[in-house]
């Protein structure tokens, strides 16, 4: 399956109405993108971008004695987003997880993007990497993750750089199109007559209408200052721990709601759209409220990883019974998978975008109904190019898309987490597949999740 946003209508709005003073002439982002493998690779986006005409079949000996085809790179620069994509096609088995990497003699960027290849077929890996210094040359190669011996083809490879100011011009595109209503004096203006017919076309931001929040504990209980602070901020919440599983039965048999039911009244009273996550194992299942008029409207998600754990104790069955009970319990609730490491990074075999697509579909077939993509968002250094990548993966798929639990690592110096977070908050907001962000900022004593002191 494909998606893309249209290039020729991309193209269209940049001439005919550039959304900055100044005309536009840099490169389109390509949302193109393609889960399913094909007998004919499609053409390379960019039309190859800096790799038009490159070769493929350099050489290079990996550790196992496979000759890798490989990419060579020169004057790489600093800042630069750099957009990398290809078909790929495998022999000597059915089917291998493919990671593109790149090495220099100062640095090696171990995954720019991934796929499982298959036999007979084409694949599309679709990734991209920021350096921190610049690399006069270096290679582009692939490997096999599982380092099981496999023959290699490539074919339609794109490396399209982008500039900060081009990356931020194709951000602010999508949030003048796609988060933004435009309105005329007909059907936005209270005014008529003469008064209308003067009045221009304006853009009225839906930003309001964006479900962004933040994750809550019950330090916001009886807290007016924090809930204040709060309302004035987000316009949703997810419950952190209170609805877990070691909240709601903190001794065997003794079950309560009553610290959930106090965080869902505080929260009711301020017309949050509200998310609750309940536990079995590292199982979620998330309840979501708000809507017009309020009513609950109950989520359930289910890590990936988690699962494989759950089915190894519960039998073969479990995470799909889990989700046929939820849909049972309330069939207008709306059912996510809700993993990490997804999005954050293509270094984790175990939790690549097509894994993840994989086991979704792998459940949906089984009879689970699958409305929404959760991903967690735990980031240390975001890889702007890569997350755009991997939504644009994901947004084949035709479900609404969902950051859960967005931080950045406490290692670093709240001056990068700030700037850090920026970047990705910026990704979301301007990627038309994502439909919400959540925060994993619930408010403590010693700060938030990401500054808990190392114990």
């Amino acid at each position: 399956m494909m998606y893309a946003l249209p290039f020729c209508f991309l193209l269209l709005f940049f001439l005919a109405d550039p959304p900055l003073a100044a005309p536009y002439d840099g490169p389109l982002y390509d949302f193109s993108a393609y889960t399913q493998c094909k007998t004919r690779a499609e053409g390379p986006l960019y039309n190859g971008g800096i790799l038009k005409g490159a070769r493929w079949d350099i050489p290079r000996v990996l550790a196992d004695g496979v000759y890798s085809p490989a990419f060579v790179l020169r004057n790489l620069t600093t800042g630069t987003k750099y957009c990398f994509s290809s078909w790929v096609k495998i022999k000597g088995a059915d089917s291998a997880p493919i990671r593109a990497s790149l090495m220099s003699e100062k640095k090696t960027i171990n995954c720019v993007g991934t796929v499982t290849a298959r036999r007979g077929c084409w694949s599309f890996l679709k990734g991209g990497f920021v350096l921190d210094e610049p690399l006069d040359y270096s290679l582009l190669f692939f490997q096999n993750s599982d380092e099981r011996a496999v023959d290699l083809a490539i074919t339609s490879a794109s490396l399209q750089p982008f500039t900060d100011q081009e990356w931020s011009t194709n951000q602010q595109y999508i949030i003048n199109t796609v988060r933004k209503e435009t309105c005329s004096h007909n059907p936005c203006s209270k005014h008529t007559g003469r008064e209308a017919a003067r009045s221009r076309n304006y853009s009225r931001a839906s930003s309001k209408d964006f479900p962004f929040g933040s994750a809550i504990a019950k330090t916001i209980l009886g807290n007016l200052p924090y809930q204040n602070w709060f309302v004035k901020r987000f316009n949703a919440a997810v419950f952190e721990n209170e609805l877990k599983w070691y909240a709601t039965e903190p001794d065997p048999g003794n079950i309560t709601y009553a610290l959930a039911d106090k965080c869902w009244n505080s929260s009711e009273q301020t017309r949050l759209l509200l998310e609750g996550t309940i536990s079995s194992g590292r199982t979620q299942v998330h309840a979501c409220m708000g809507s017009e008029p309020f009513r609950p409207c109950p989520t359930v998600s289910c890590q990936q990883q988690d699962s494989k754990s759950n089915e190894q104790r519960l039998g073969a069955d479990a995470t799909l019974h889990f989700y046929e009970t939820a849909h049972q319990s309330d069939p207008l609730a709306t059912l996510f998978m809700n993993d990490f490491n997804v999005v954050e990074t293509c270094s984790d075999v175990n939790s690549t975008v097509d894994s993840y697509i994989s086991r979704l579909r792998e459940l949906s077939r089984g009879g689970a109904t699958m409305s929404g993509i959760g991903l967690e968002g735990h980031f240390t250094i975001p890889n702007p190019p890569l997350i755009r990548a991997i939504l644009d993966k994901l947004a084949t798929l035709q479900l609404p898309i969902w950051l859960t639990e967005i931080d950045i690592n406490k290692t670093l110096s709240k001056e990068t987490q700030a700037v850090y977070l920026e970047q990705v908050l910026r990704e979301g907001f301007s990627h038309p597949s994502v439909n919400g962000i959540m925060l994993w900022t619930a408010l403590h004593s010693y700060g938030c999740y990401q500054n808990v002191p190392n114990r």
